[in-house]
């Protein structure tokens, strides 16, 4: 491609879908490294801290998404809404006239909108990506009028009136990179010993966290090792049980040896993580968060648990002693846990983010 192009890559909110915009943004620099690529997000999103770190070009819009409970605060917030649309569509419109990009991708979460909006009104072509089992609110409005929309899980096309790809989620390249031996040895354990691997998502999770403070004897009773990652907020209340067995940390960078390192993972179902699962064909017990969006996590922990590479526990359900024996009962039965992996494995799309970057290609191209 000779001249340079221009993409604006929108989505955020979550890290579920700010991640995969800008996996895919490295993947286009990495082909295109003359592209210039603008991202956009919100100003109330994960991505203003993220993007200004990362220092590329972006945008963040003062747009968040509608809140639906009704308490003051809430509907307070609901009234600023209509002042804030009208400066993030003007926001958007110059960025258009300024950039006049050549395609537009949107990863989701409320930011996401507006370009989209934009893009079609103008006659740009799109493409959405869709990290869940149940759409978006936002791929749900604007899917029929994209070029393309690539779709994670099969179960997300009887969402959607136009025809998707199925390509898997954007994760990051060495996520399937971890090395077992490796992964052992940083975590200070022994490789003739069982790992368990506990983590709730990058913030981490109460709920499990407080299920593994009741069970984390009954592991060291029976000798498993255990990578409890706390997240930041809540490691001060479980640091103490950081010992030879037990790895306590609040956020773990090295994900691909973490992975690597262990025999079972629990956590939850966000869309990204079952991705990673998946693409280092791990055994999983999922834990669905209740407040998810359309409860969309326990879509997606289906989609794992019905091709027998996961199994599910309702957090209702998530009773520290029939818990932790599930979990002893799987690491020993070996062959089980094989089958796990390679039907976990069968279902990975390690080439998720080439096969959406050449899509995206195709739409600059024709």
């Amino acid at each position: 491609m000779g001249r340079a192009i221009n993409i604006i890559i929108s989505g955020g909110g979550t890290g579920g879908h700010l991640y995969p915009a800008l996996a895919i943004g490295d993947e286009i620099m990495a082909r295109h490294p003359h592209a210039n690529i603008h991202y956009v997000g919100s100003t109330f999103g994960i991505e203003k801290d993220v993007l200004p770190v990362k220092n590329v070009n972006h945008s963040l819009l003062s747009i968040r998404g509608f809140q639906r409970s009704f308490t003051l605060k809430s509907i307070g917030k609901n009234l600023l809404l209509p002042g804030r649309l009208i400066a993030s569509i003007g926001q958007i419109k110059s960025l258009f006239d300024s950039i006049n990009p050549d395609l537009v991708i949107g990863t989701g979460g409320y930011a996401c909108a507006l370009p989209l909006r934009e893009a079609i009104r103008k006659d740009v072509p799109t493409l959405i990506q869709e990290q869940n089992s149940y759409p978006g609110i936002t791929t749900r409005w604007f899917a029929d009028k994209a070029k393309k929309v690539c779709i994670a899980f099969e179960e997300a096309q009887s969402y959607i009136k136009n025809k998707c790809i199925l390509t898997g989620n954007p994760v990051r390249k060495e996520i399937s990179l971890g090395n077992k031996e490796n992964g052992i040895k940083q975590f200070g354990f022994s490789p003739n010993k069982k790992t368990l691997f506990l983590f709730g998502g990058s913030q981490g999770s109460l709920a499990l966290n407080q299920a593994m403070d009741k069970m984390i004897q009954s592991f060291s009773i029976s000798n498993t090792q255990v990578i409890w990652q706390t997240g930041k907020t809540h490691f001060t209340n479980y640091r103490h049980h950081d010992n030879e067995l037990c790895t306590v940390i609040p956020f773990i960078d090295d994900m691909a040896n973490a992975y690597a390192a262990s025999d079972l993972v629990l956590s939850r179902s966000g869309a990204i993580t079952c991705s990673e699962l998946t693409v280092c064909g791990k055994p999983s017990i999922l834990i669905p968060f209740p407040a998810a969006a359309a409860d969309h996590q326990t879509k997606n922990a289906l989609s794992l648990a019905e091709h027998g590479a996961a199994s599910i526990i309702a957090e209702d359900n998530l009773i520290p002693e029939k818990t932790a024996n599930l979990i002893q009962n799987m690491l020993d039965q070996k062959s089980q846990l094989k089958e796990m992996a390679d039907a976990s494995l069968k279902l990975g799309k390690p080439k998720a983010t080439l096969d959406i970057v050449n899509h995206a290609m195709e739409l600059i191209q024709s």
